[in-house]
């Protein structure tokens, strides 16, 4: 399937390392060229060089810090200067599984702040700097990485944070889709990155069994920590939806929702 993206450009916010990585990676195969964008040159700096080499596109990285705007606004405005324009946004900085955690009474109120100035404020700010230059061309892709702990009661912190990003998402695409912008979010689930062996690891050494059992239990039929297809989700398949979102062939999907977990839970969602 031919997916017409071959030329247009796009910033990766969180495109170091894990699902904006590979992100990253996945949109350079489709010809388009990229900033990706994070708080760490040197991760950044090996990132570009990586998926450059691999695929021969332009990626260039810049850093910023999502939670400060004069900062976003000058990464947007460099970033459109780098690349000959701006076609796609993706916003995935976030600090992975929320930054808040534990029971309300010992909840510390700025961890929680900064995890909504870093994800949901973040994107926000992003967005609002990307906007006027996909207004102008009547072309446009907005992408939000959320996640599926929106949907699970437990985390103040990650779950809040990623279903007001729903909510963003929807309110953005009900106002530029006349502007030829199409706004969406992709919930993953539980999805192998960089980190995920340390964290078998730990899971591992804890119970006095491998990393390979931990993930076979963890994905046994019935197992509360698995799915419909009985694996983990690999970053690589949460690029492929993205690229997807981002091209000619998703014009009718705009505000929406994609879950990408391989089928975890038995609610229904309608």
């Amino acid at each position: 399937m031919e997916l017409g993206l071959q030329g247009k450009k796009a910033i990766v916010t969180g495109g170091g390392r894990g699902i904006g990585k590979a992100i990253a990676l996945e949109l350079a195969r489709e010809g388009v060229d990229s900033v990706i964008v994070s708080r760490s040159m040197e991760q950044l700096a090996a990132t570009a060089q990586e998926v450059a080499a691999a695929t021969g596109r332009k990626v260039i990285p810049m850093t910023a810090d999502v939670t400060n705007k004069e900062q976003v606004d000058r990464m947007i405005a460099q970033a459109v200067q780098q690349l000959g324009g701006l076609h796609i946004l993706v916003n995935s900085a976030a600090m992975p599984g929320g930054s808040a955690t534990g029971p309300i009474a010992t909840l510390v109120d700025d961890e929680l702040l900064y995890d909504f100035n870093v994800k949901y404020m973040g994107a926000l700010r992003c967005a609002r700097a990307a906007l006027p230059y996909m207004q102008a061309q009547k072309w446009g892709r907005i992408i939000n990485i959320s996640g599926t702990n929106a949907r699970t009661a437990g985390n103040l912190s990650g779950g809040a944070r990623n279903v007001a990003l729903v909510h963003f998402t929807k309110t953005l695409a009900v106002q530029f889709g006349r502007d030829g912008i199409t706004v969406n979010c992709i919930h993953p689930g539980v999805t192998r990155t960089e980190r995920t062996p340390d964290l078998l690891a730990e899971r591992a050494a804890q119970q006095g069994i491998t990393p390979e059992e931990v993930e076979r239990q963890d994905f046994a039929a019935g197992s509360p920590r698995g799915n419909s297809i009985g694996r983990m989700v690999d970053a690589s398949e949460i690029a492929h939806v993205t690229v997807f979102l981002a091209s000619d062939k998703a014009w009718s999907i705009t505000g929406e929702l994609i879950v990408a977990n391989g089928g975890a839970g038995q609610s229904v969602y309608y």
